[in-house]
């Protein structure tokens, strides 16, 4: 039999949420925060330690509405909960299996009591432990987050603006209901960097416009024709209220299917953990 102790059940709960959590986020392409994951693995721990005090908690449904409530305190806002709670849910499975399995193979220290994580280990071992855990889950969490071509979510694209092109990777994203306020059109993101060769000489992007959208259209307008760029309103976690430079293109083929005109929303930095994709495309 096992002996826990509160101390190391709780350091240990807390570190495997929080690998869990993020690896959660990555699966699913997710932006977040470090200190929100915090506030999950917090909230994971505190529960895993009331397991032992109050055994009504390790019910399956108290444990379910506890993973819920983790997820929620670590993504609070983000329109894909639901994909993100089945993710969550579906690596705590895997995780709980490989800890199974390594104590029915023999492996001291590290057990299930109660459907929870304890362990006997000291600190150093601990924190080994839960390195190779973070290995794991983020294998698994690729896994789980690739995306391709054969599984309809990637497609080809093609942006066209004075006869200049790019060819890009999209990812149809069920998440991305970013849409032009005037006409209720769906609006494109894409790594800025990505785009550059539609600008024509003289004409050039800068972190800066990015980062201060309203002073760069200022600045871009007086360069090049007004209609060209915009700006968009946008919603995110932990941004209200934020504003995108968005750039008018002639032509847009997706896949094949060739649309006339269309905003494309400028993202300063990369749109894709991986770099498998530069844009994102509304699924609608």
């Amino acid at each position: 039999m096992t002996v826990v102790y509160l101390d190391s059940l709780f350091l240990l709960n807390f570190i495997l949420d929080y690998l869990l959590l993020l690896a959660t986020a990555k699966a699913a392409d997710c932006p977040f925060s470090r200190l929100r994951l915090a506030l999950g693995a917090l909230v994971g721990a505190g529960y895993a330690a009331g397991c032992f005090l109050w055994t009504f908690l390790a019910l399956p449904p108290v444990k379910l509405c506890a993973a819920l409530l983790m997820v929620l305190a670590a993504f609070w806002g983000e329109r894909r909960l639901l994909r993100l709670c089945l993710i969550f849910l579906a690596l705590s499975c895997a995780l709980g299996g490989g800890i199974l399995a390594v104590s029915l193979l023999g492996g001291a220290g590290l057990s299930l009591e109660n459907g929870i994580p304890a362990t006997g280990m000291d600190v150093k071992v601990l924190l080994l432990s839960a390195a190779g855990c973070y290995v794991l889950l983020t294998l698994a969490s690729r896994r789980m987050g690739r995306h391709s071509q054969a599984a309809g979510d990637l497609v080809d694209v093609t942006l066209e603006l004075e006869g200049r092109k790019v060819a890009l990777t999209a990812l149809i994203d069920t998440g991305h209901t970013l849409t032009d306020p005037v006409n209720h059109r769906p609006v494109a993101v894409a790594e800025a960097e990505a785009l550059r060769g539609l600008l024509p000489a003289g004409v050039r992007l800068t972190q800066q416009d990015l980062r201060e959208p309203v002073i760069g259209l200022e600045r871009l307008m007086a360069l090049w024709e007004p209609k060209r760029f915009r700006l968009l309103p946008y919603r995110a976690v932990g941004v209200d209220c934020g504003m995108l430079l968005a750039l008018r293109v002639d032509r847009i083929t997706i896949g094949g299917r060739e649309q006339k005109g269309g905003l494309v929303a400028l993202s300063p930095g990369p749109v894709s953990d991986g770099g498998g994709y530069h844009i994102l495309l509304n699924s609608n």
